[in-house]
């Protein structure tokens, strides 16, 4: 293995940089560098030579243009063992450039602040530090590139082992490196140019899409234990309160069935930024418990529970305040497999502790008002199905009244709660509720009458006490039933978008029963 004699080194995230030249400088290394790593490196007396020196042509254009010469890219895309190589290198007095330390201008960190601009934007697509890199990773059995900080150890500790070479097998492991960096820089330019708007018109969907994640950990097993499965960040994620941001405090590792369900309880609990405090429990991605609180958090604990207690076991607790101990005492009376909450308290997580395999995880600005946007993703055989996520804030105070009689102000309030819920049940879905309780689902059903027979199913198993009973549908009833069924198991009020072609038969049957009925205009099918 042939050692390393000189390097280019530009770097915009100069973190560890100075004790790794420090060990390229031991071995005898001659340093190229440009603008201000280069006066990082003069300033720490490590020597350097500027690009520009090297090349004989200044930077230009406001430093546009750096490195595009041929006495870099020579150096770096040279075959040494090509003597045709060699020798058109020499004629053109190129030397070789045998490591390129290089990462890229901030553009995923400058896209992600609030008031950036496209001009912004643009000053930060990097343009010779990809090409760099690209014609580095491309020849590296010649060359060693590094487009990580935490990289540095690796090399520091070959060159030492190896007194000043570094193996093929280590660059070509770093060359993978450079290529699934790059397909990612470029995809996050691609995306946000292609859904770039100047805030006064709507976003269109992308004629491409180009989405790149990088793995966070791998998992035991996907839904099935005969199942790969590994959990993956959007390398451009939202401000929003996330299990990629979320600290684990307890418990054994996550699974992927955990994930997909602590996603769906935090999504409820964002429903209600407002609420004073608020808690959810899911099962198999549906809310089998919900309700809000004016008193505790525990109190909103218990009052989910209650909602299905059979279902409850096992599964996914969501709250938007921080554990008490008296939620977290509430808590360790039944079995769950995670708890999510913005903070717990040291002595909440002291009692949970108790039971070794619960999850315990902390989402920073889970229950604050943030902002839901972006689009969702399924993939099919062959392609990707890509929409505006579903976060539409129709007001349900503002609906259609469409019988005889209008809502009770205890019964919109139950219809506001209804609504939010029933998004987040899996079609055809049906929610009974009170104005600040789950009461019932009906989840998953292939008929809407199947989906409030279902409900009244939960409803009768409901361990509380409540008087007020709405009713929200995610979708129009295309017959009376549902709405007969849900008059003989109590309820008062219905919520939901209209439009069936027997809107007129339905209405009939509410008014026959002295209900209210609103309709929004909205549908909400979740699959």
């Amino acid at each position: 293995m042939p050692k390393i004699q000189r390097a280019l080194i530009s770097v915009s995230d100069k973190s560890g940089l100075i004790a790794f030249c420090r060990v390229l400088h031991t071995f005898g290394v001659e340093i190229l560098s440009t603008g201000g790593t280069a006066k990082l490196l003069r300033a720490e007396k490590i020597p350097v030579i500027e690009v520009s020196d090297y090349t004989g042509s200044p930077e230009i254009l406001d430093g546009r243009l750096k490195t595009l010469h041929p006495k870099i890219h020579g150096g770096i895309l040279g075959m040494r063992g090509n003597a045709e190589h060699v020798r058109e290198m020499k004629e053109n007095q190129i030397q070789p450039i045998d490591l390129i330390v290089v990462n890229l201008y901030p553009f995923e960190a400058t896209i992600a602040r609030p008031k950036c601009t496209l001009a912004e934007a643009i000053e930060n697509i990097d343009i010779g530090g990809p090409t760099m890199i690209r014609a580095a990773a491309k020849n590296y059995q010649d060359v060693t590139v590094v487009v990580d900080a935490q990289d540095y150890q690796v090399v520091m500790d070959e060159l030492s082992a190896s007194k000043g070479s570094i193996s093929a097998v280590t660059n070509f492991k770093l060359a993978q490196k450079v290529f699934a960096t790059t397909a990612r820089y470029e995809a996050a330019i691609a995306n946000y140019l292609t859904t770039y708007e100047d805030r006064e018109k709507r976003v269109e969907l992308p004629r491409t899409y180009a989405a790149v994640f990088e793995q966070v950990q791998t998992l035991r097993y996907g839904e099935n234990p005969h199942q790969r499965a590994a959990f993956y960040r959007d390398v451009n994620p939202s401000q929003e309160p996330s299990l990629v941001n979320a600290k684990q405090l307890h418990g054994k590792e996550l699974s992927y069935n955990n994930i997909m369900d602590a996603d769906a309880a935090l999504n409820i609990v964002k429903e209600f930024p407002d609420a004073s405090f608020a808690a959810c429990i899911i099962k198999h991605a549906n809310p089998c418990g919900a309700a809000l609180s004016q008193v505790s958090l525990s109190d909103a604990f218990l009052k989910a529970k209650a909602s299905d207690p059979v279902s409850a076991f096992g599964g996914i607790v969501a709250f938007n305040r921080t554990v008490d101990e008296a939620t977290a005492t509430a808590i360790g009376e039944t079995f769950f497999e995670v708890i999510a909450a913005p903070r717990f308290a040291a002595g909440a997580v002291s009692i949970l502790a108790a039971k070794k395999n619960l999850r315990l995880l902390e989402v920073p600005g889970l229950g604050e008002p943030c902002s839901l946007s972006g689009f969702t993703l399924r993939k099919v055989a062959g392609g990707l199905l890509l929409q505006d996520r579903d976060v539409s804030a129709e007001n349900v105070r503002g609906a259609k009244v469409a019988t005889k009689r209008a809502p009770t102000e205890e019964e919109w309030a139950g219809l506001e709660f209804a609504w939010r819920i029933s998004r987040h049940v899996k079609s055809n879905a049906i929610v009974f509720a009170s104005q600040d309780q789950l009461l019932g689902a009906g989840a998953g059903q292939t008929s809407r009458v199947d989906a409030v027979n279902l409900a009244v199913q939960k409803l009768h198993a409901f361990q509380g006490t409540q008087a007020l009973n709405v009713m929200a549908s995610d979708a129009f009833f295309p017959f009376r039933d549902g709405v007969d069924l849900a008059a003989k198991a109590g309820i008062t009020a219905i919520v939901q978008p209209g439009g069936s072609l027997r809107d007129e038969e339905v209405i009939k049957a509410a008014d026959e029963y002295g209900m209210a009925m609103v309709f929004t205009g909205f549908r909400h099918f979740y699959h």
